[in-house]
C-alpha cells in the first residue's frame, strides 16, 4: 500500500513507465519517459573517413609499384639496333630515353633497352638501313604529366594528412573529442531487466546488501527521501578480498534497479594516447546524466585511482583520475546518478577520492563466516546431485577461509572428480578431494624412492606432533605425504572457528612453532636437512616480522615501524638504522625461542615421531580423526 501511496504522490518521479522498454540489443536507444538516449553503434568500418583513406593508400601505393613493373627483358643498345635491322619485330615504340620492341613471335617477352636520345637513335637507324618513319616505328611525344610522378606526390600528400590528422586529433582527445572511438567510453550499457541476478542469490554478505538495497530503494523512489532532506549517495565503494562477491553484488543491483547500468572496468580508461583516459570518464558521465537516473559500476578502480606521489607517474593515469574527480564534484544534488566501485585494495586508492561527497558510502565485504559459507554452498549446489552422506554444515566448517569463488570452485570441481570416476551422485570423499585440490593443487602420480618418502614422512610428521603439544595450534586436519602443487607433503590445520579478525600472540607462537616442526624433525632423525621448509621459514620469518613491525608484540613496544606511506616504502625506511638493527635482533630472538621450543617437544615425544612417520609411509595420507585416535595410545589428551 505505501508503494501504491508513494506512486501516486510522486508525480516528478523520473522512472515513468512507457510502453517501451530500455533497447539495448541491437539499436542501443533507451526510452525513458520524454527522455532519449541515443546510443547507436559505431559506424562500419567502411564508412569511416580515417580507414578508407588508409586503404586508398595502400591501393595507390600498390597500383604505383605495378605500374613501374616491367616485364621485358632489358638488352644493351647494339641488340637493339641488330634487332630492328634484321626486322624482327612487330612493333618499336620509342621514348624520351628508351626504346620498346613487339617481337612477332607473341610467345616472346619484349625487348626494352635504354638511348642516348630520339635523335641519334634516328641516325643510327639510317646508317643500317633502316626508315624511322616506318609505319611500324613510333615515336612517342614526350608528354607534359608524369602519371608516377602525380602518384608520388598524392602519396607523399596523403601520408603528411593523415600523419597530421593523428596528432591534431590526440590533441582533441585532451580537449574531450575523439579519434575513431578513443575517446569514447568503452562501458557496456545494460538495463535492469537484462541481468538475472537477485539480492536473494547473494548469500554471506548479508550487511552488504542491506546497504545496496537501500540504494536501489533511493533511484526507484527518490521522493521517499527527498522530502525528509536526504540525499542520494554520489559514489558506492565495495571493497573486499577476491573472490568475496563485489562484481555479483553490482549484477544484482543491474537485476533490481530498473534504470540503465553502465559496466567499465579500471583497466578500459588506459589508452596509448595521453588524455584518452579522461575523455573516457567525460564521455561515461554524459552518457550516465543523460540517462539518468543510472547507475556506473567501475570494476577495480585501483588500477586507475591510485595514491599521487610525489614522484613524476604516468601523465594519462592522473589525468584520468582528476577527471573522475571532477566528474563527482560536478553533479548536482538531485542527480540520480550514483557511481559504484569495486577493488580488493583499498589501502592504495587516493585519498581525494574516499572523501566524502565522492565515495560517501563504503562496503565491505569479508570472507564468509560458517553460516554464510553454507548458504552459498546451497545455492551452487542447486543443480548438481548430491549424495546422501554429503552434509553441507560439513563442508561449510571444513572450507574455513574459502570465498564464494573458492566454494563455487570447490562445487565444480567435486562434479568433474564424480563425473570422470563414473559416478551419478557428488559424494563427500569427492568434496573433501575438491576443497584439497583448490587449496593445495592436484595429487601427483610420481613414485617417491623410499628415502624420500621417510623424509618427507618425518617432516609432516614433525609438524603434526609439535602442532599438538602447543595449546594454541589449530586443530589437524590431514596429514599426507602425498605430493601436491608445489608441495612433497602436507600437513593442513583447521581453526576450530572462524577467527581470521584478531590473532594474539600466542597464536602467533603456536604457529611458529609449528612451523619448524618439520625442519627439526628432519635435523633429529634424518642425516640431512632438506629444502622442503623453504616455505616454512619464510612463513615464519614474515610472521615473526610482523609480529615487532606491526602488531607491537615484542620488546621493542606498542610501535608501528611498518609505514604504509608508498613514498618511504619506496625510497627510506621510517626509522633509523639503529632501529633496524634492533628490529633484526628481535625477529631472530622470537624465531629462536620459537625454534628451542620444537626441539624440546620432539625431544619429549621421539617414540609418537618415529611411529607417525612410519603410519605415514604406510598409508601416505591419515585423517584428522585418526591421527587423535592415534595420539592417545601414548596416554596424551587430545584437543
Amino acid at each position: 500500500m505505501d508503494k501504491e501511496k508513494n506512486k501516486k504522490n510522486s508525480v516528478k518521479t523520473p522512472l515513468r513507465k512507457t510502453p517501451k522498454q530500455a533497447e539495448t540489443a541491437k539499436g542501443n536507444i533507451i526510452r525513458r519517459g520524454p527522455v532519449k538516449l541515443d546510443l547507436a553503434s559505431r559506424k562500419p568500418w567502411y564508412k569511416n573517413p580515417v580507414i578508407m583513406i588508409i586503404i586508398v593508400f595502400i591501393f595507390l601505393a600498390i597500383v604505383a609499384r605495378i605500374w613501374t613493373l616491367d616485364s621485358s627483358t632489358e638488352v644493351d643498345y647494339a641488340t637493339l639496333i641488330t634487332r630492328i635491322e634484321k626486322r624482327d619485330y612487330q612493333r618499336v615504340d620509342v621514348h624520351d630515353q628508351s626504346v620498346k620492341i613487339t617481337p612477332k613471335n607473341q610467345t616472346e617477352k619484349p625487348i626494352f633497352g635504354t638511348i642516348p636520345s630520339p635523335t641519334d637513335f634516328r641516325e643510327d637507324l639510317r646508317k643500317v638501313g633502316v626508315n624511322p618513319d616506318a609505319s611500324d616505328i613510333y615515336f612517342v611525344a614526350r608528354s607534359d604529366v608524369d602519371i608516377l610522378s602525380i602518384i608520388s606526390i598524392v602519396l607523399i600528400v596523403v601520408f603528411i594528412g593523415i600523419v597530421g590528422y593523428s596528432l591534431f586529433s590526440a590533441r582533441n582527445i585532451a580537449a574531450g573529442g575523439s579519434m575513431m572511438g578513443f575517446g569514447d567510453s568503452k562501458a557496456k550499457l545494460f538495463a535492469g531487466t537484462k541481468q538475472n541476478v537477485k539480492f536473494d542469490q547473494i548469500q554471506g554478505a548479508d550487511e552488504a546488501v542491506d546497504e545496496v538495497k537501500e540504494i536501489v530503494s533511493f533511484l526507484k523512489n527518490p521522493d521517499k527521501y527527498l522530502k525528509l532532506g536526504a540525499r542520494i549517495p554520489k559514489g558506492v565503494l565495495l571493497a573486499g578480498p577476491p573472490g568475496t562477491g563485489k562484481t555479483l553484488l553490482a549484477r544484482a543491483i543491474a537485476g533490481e534497479a530498473d534504470v540503465p547500468f553502465f559496466f567499465t572496468s579500471g583497466s578500459e580508461f588506459e589508452e596509448m594516447l595521453v588524455g584518452a583516459g579522461a575523455a573516457r570518464v567525460r564521455d561515461l558521465f554524459a552518457k550516465a546524466k543523460k540517462s539518468a537516473p543510472s547507475i556506473i559500476f567501475i570494476d577495480e578502480i585501483d588500477s586507475i585511482a591510485r595514491k599521487r606521489q610525489l614522484v613524476i607517474q604516468s601523465g594519462n593515469s592522473e589525468q584520468t583520475l582528476n577527471q573522475i574527480l571532477v566528474e563527482m564534484d560536478g553533479f548536482d544534488k538531485n542527480t540520480n546518478v550514483i557511481i559504484i566501485a569495486a577493488t580488493n585494495r583499498p589501502d592504495v586508492l587516493d585519498p581525494a577520492i574516499l572523501r566524502p561527497g565522492r565515495f560517501d558510502r563504503r562496503i565491505i565485504l569479508e570472507l564468509p563466516d560458517v553460516k554464510g559459507r553454507e548458504e552459498i554452498l546451497k545455492v551452487h549446489s542447486g543443480n548438481k546431485p548430491l549424495a546422501l552422506n554429503v552434509d553441507l554444515q560439513v563442508v561449510a566448517r571444513r572450507t574455513i577461509g574459502f570465498s564464494g569463488a573458492d566454494l563455487e570452485n570447490t562445487l565444480n570441481e567435486a562434479a568433474i572428480i564424480a563425473a570422470k570416476a563414473g559416478r551419478n551422485e557428488i559424494t563427500s570423499a569427492d568434496i573433501e578431494e575438491a576443497a584439497t585440490k583448490v587449496t593445495i593443487g592436484a595429487a601427483k602420480k610420481r613414485v617417491k624412492s623410499d628415502k624420500l618418502k621417510k623424509l618427507t614422512a618425518y617432516h609432516e610428521a614433525g609438524h603434526a606432533i609439535a602442532g599438538f603439544y602447543m595449546p594454541e595450534a589449530e586443530k589437524i586436519h590431514k596429514i599426507s605425504i602425498i605430493s601436491r602443487g608445489y608441495t612433497g607433503g602436507v600437513t593442513m590445520f583447521l581453526p576450530e572457528e572462524d577467527n581470521n579478525e584478531l590473532k594474539t600472540d600466542k597464536k602467533f607462537y603456536a604457529e611458529l612453532v609449528t612451523l619448524y616442526g618439520g625442519r627439526t624433525a628432519e635435523k633429529l632423525r634424518m642425516d640431512s636437512v632438506s629444502t622442503g621448509a623453504s616455505s616454512d621459514i619464510q612463513r615464519a620469518t614474515q610472521i615473526a616480522r610482523d609480529m615487532v613491525k606491526k602488531y607491537g608484540m615484542s620488546n621493542l613496544g606498542y610501535v608501528d615501524l611498518e609505514s604504509e606511506d608508498d613514498y618511504y616504502a619506496s625510497y627510506q625506511n621510517p626509522y633509523s638504522e639503529k632501529t633496524a638493527e634492533a628490529i633484526d635482533l628481535e625477529v631472530n630472538r622470537i624465531l629462536g625461542e620459537a625454534q628451542k621450543e620444537c626441539e624440546r617437544i620432539l625431544n619429549e615425544n621421539i617414540e609418537q615421531l618415529d611411529e607417525l612417520s612410519k603410519l605415514l609411509v604406510e598409508k601416505e595420507a591419515i585423517e584428522g580423526d585418526e591421527f587423535y585416535e592415534f595420539m592417545k595410545k601414548y596416554d596424551k589428551v587430545s584437543k
